[in-house]
């Protein structure tokens, strides 16, 4: 990376840095207000993953930027095909192993609110559904957007994109009753984030199946 690109990566970086360190202040302690409708936060969220990725080569290195900018660190999360939804369980559970029920409950909203869906689907809409209840098939933007609108939370990505530094998913019809904070390498993988200091006490927790 060129001294250039270093100084604008970093500028880039402490010029968001005051609006992400409010939004890590609210996390779990403050419900945000809607912020965009259904269709427009899916159309928002698929113009982003699902474009080609627009990152530096050296993206590893201004990702670990971002995360102590912000005093986050990583869980890692296996990368197994099902990283989306285990990083979810983790942060819903404290416990990767729950994925199968987090996708279940994402397929269940999926299928219950079919029309609130299926137009952002390029595909018959029940080929899809076939397709992502699978294990191992990778989650994308409407199962991020699904498992928002099930578990009335609001879901914080921290990307590796040159340009998106925070992507953030809200439920449709539901003020947030909490913040589920995930780290996206781009078009690759999903891991589980916490402050640093709560990853260091990090526990697990009971199971309960209220979706």
């Amino acid at each position: 990376m060129s001294g250039q690109q270093d100084r604008t990566s970093k500028a880039l970086v402490q010029a968001s840095a005051a609006v992400l360190k409010r939004a890590r202040r609210k996390r779990l302690s403050e419900a945000s207000p809607l912020v965009a409708s259904l269709p427009k936060q899916i159309a928002a969220v698929d113009i982003v993953l699902g474009s080609a990725c627009p990152i530096w080569g050296q993206s590893r290195y201004l990702s670990f930027d971002r995360l102590g900018t912000y005093g986050l660190a990583e869980f890692q999360i296996e990368g197994d095909g099902n990283c989306q939804f285990r990083a979810l369980a983790d942060q819903i559970f404290r416990n990767p192993d729950y994925h199968k029920h987090v996708r279940k409950a994402v397929m269940k909203q999926l299928k219950e609110f079919r029309k609130q869906y299926e137009s952002y689907v390029p595909m018959e809409y029940k080929v899809y559904l076939k397709k992502m209840k699978r294990s191992g098939e990778w989650g994308d933007h409407l199962t991020l957007q699904a498992a928002a609108d099930r578990f009335g939370a609001k879901i914080c990505l921290l990307t590796s994109f040159k340009d998106t530094c925070l992507i953030e998913i809200v439920p449709r019809d539901l003020t947030p009753t909490k913040e589920l904070w995930l780290s996206f390498w781009c078009e690759v993988h999903y891991n589980s984030l916490y402050g640093i200091d709560d990853l260091l006490t990090r526990k697990a927790k009971k199971k309960h199946w209220l979706f």
